[in-house]
């Protein structure tokens, strides 16, 4: 309880101090602070930040650092709960990727001319199994870790036998990009660009790694829903939950907003490419390349996922830090990724 005290007194001294500035690191804060805000969302002022990392830990598709404007936005404060997909579910009738059966021409279509598939693949997901084999971490892959469970789905997040119970203030899993534009349609918003979304998890601190500093864990505080322990294999649950954790049970950085580091990767809405930085030119409100390519499945086009989750360690991807991007197929649904919303 007391480690929690003090990330909430760190929370709060950084909100103090980017009010006092006058959001003078961030550039003219908007005119439309005072509306009212929409239920659960917070204003995001706009202004102009430098979007990537340099330091020795970046990895190559966050650099160069480069200055990216954004206008002001309105942004969820926390992702999307299993009890808010629900509403939109029942409001709609809406089966998600991972409840449809697999069409095995769709999925031939990106895989390597002459890959073999079964006639019927299963409907599911892909949830996490931690390895039996204890093998050196840097020769293994995402395959040793990620299997594929007929059944997994938002309602059976690890598979037949698991359920919602309990979880409905847990960020919704197994979604894809896909769902989760058809939620955002629904509402009446739509997925943050990645600079958006980089702009608003610094929350006003200029070339932080985290939403609060540049320690991930001040004064021994957990302020975030990571994996401490021996990954892949032992997560020693120092921050109190293993799996998701309900939204805001760790405080928010200075705009407001929770969960911006840890607890599930978040959908953007642009296309990945490892070298987008060295191309962009707009400045202004980019929205990302125009098509994506991943070189490490050249045939698999993807779109950017931020703020790394209940699965980043330490020692392997760090994803939970601020400029950290992952990747992930449109109509893919994972245990660790869900989803948050804006709105102009």
């Amino acid at each position: 309880m007391l480690d929690r005290v003090r990330c909430v007194v760190v929370s709060v001294a950084l909100t103090w101090l980017v009010v006092a500035a006058g959001c003078g690191v961030l550039g003219s804060c908007s005119s439309e602070v005072g509306a009212a805000a929409p239920p659960g969302m917070v204003r995001i002022p706009g202004g102009s930040f430098r979007m990537g990392c340099e330091d020795a830990e970046a990895r190559p598709d966050e650099r160069p650092v480069h200055q990216v404007r954004v206008k002001a936005f309105w942004m969820d404060a926390a992702p999307v709960t299993n009890d808010q997909f629900a509403a939109f579910v029942r409001a709609t009738g809406y089966r998600t990727e991972a409840e449809r059966p697999v069409d095995p021409a769709t999925l031939r279509a990106q895989l390597p001319p002459g890959a073999k598939l079964p006639a019927v693949i299963p409907a599911g997901s892909l949830v996490f199994k931690a390895p039996v084999e204890r093998r050196d971490l840097r020769s293994m892959t995402w395959n040793d870790w990620w299997e594929w469970v007929p059944g997994a789905c938002w309602r059976h997040p690890e598979g037949p036998g698991s359920d919602l119970t309990g979880r409905g203030a847990h960020p919704v899993v197994q979604v894809s990009w896909n769902d989760a534009v058809a939620y955002a349609r629904w509402a009446g918003k739509r997925l943050p660009t990645e600079a958006e979304w980089e702009f608003a998890a610094r929350g006003g601190l200029s070339g932080k790694r985290y939403p609060w500093g540049d320690v991930a864990r001040p004064s021994e505080v957990c302020c975030h829903n990571i994996w401490h322990g021996d990954f892949p294999y032992r997560d020693d649950n120092l921050d109190g939950f293993r799996g998701t954790s309900p939204v805001r049970s760790f405080p928010p950085n200075a705009f407001g907003l929770y969960d911006m580091a840890g607890n599930v990767w978040e959908w953007c809405h642009d296309w990945y490419r490892p070298d987008t930085y060295a191309r962009r030119a707009p400045v202004q409100d980019p929205r990302g390349p125009a098509q994506g390519f991943d070189p490490d499945e050249p045939d698999l086009p993807k779109r950017v996922t931020r703020g790394g989750s209940y699965l980043c360690s330490a020692v392997f991807c760090a994803g939970y830090r601020t400029s950290a991007r992952m990747k992930s197929s449109p109509d893919t649904g994972l245990c660790h990724t869900g989803f948050r919303c804006v709105r102009d």
